[in-house]
């Protein structure tokens, strides 16, 4: 299931329990091993696992314990511009003072 900003957050939870499930399976451990190897109690992975609200602390402490800490920088990058920031960037002008404006010359100024 793809996530976005119009999947629900119920459903959001209940995909990551799931796709938490999957890798804590291809790891070969079990709900116990797991909360054991993270620091955390078995209640907060089967909470977890079946998609109920678990505070961001467990989610790092399991991400580390599956050598998953790269995916965590992901989530909020250290450097993020907006589409909007990029078009504003691109559109920028340097704002001159009148100063700066010469005349236009349109070749039939008297001398």
């Amino acid at each position: 299931m793809k996530i976005d900003y119009l999947t629900p957050e119920k459903e959001v939870l209940a995909e990551l329990g799931r796709r938490l499930a999957h890798i804590r399976k291809q790891f070969g451990y079990s709900q116990a091993e797991l909360a054991e190897e993270a620091g955390i109690g078995v209640a907060t992975i089967r909470r977890i696992e079946t998609g109920k609200a678990s505070q961001i602390e467990s989610w790092i402490k399991l991400m580390k314990s599956l050598r998953m800490t790269a995916h965590i920088d992901s989530l909020l990058p250290e450097k993020f511009n907006s589409p909007k920031t990029e078009a504003l960037s691109k559109g920028k002008r340097r704002i001159r003072k009148k100063s700066d404006l010469k005349k236009p010359i349109w070749g039939d100024e008297q001398t």
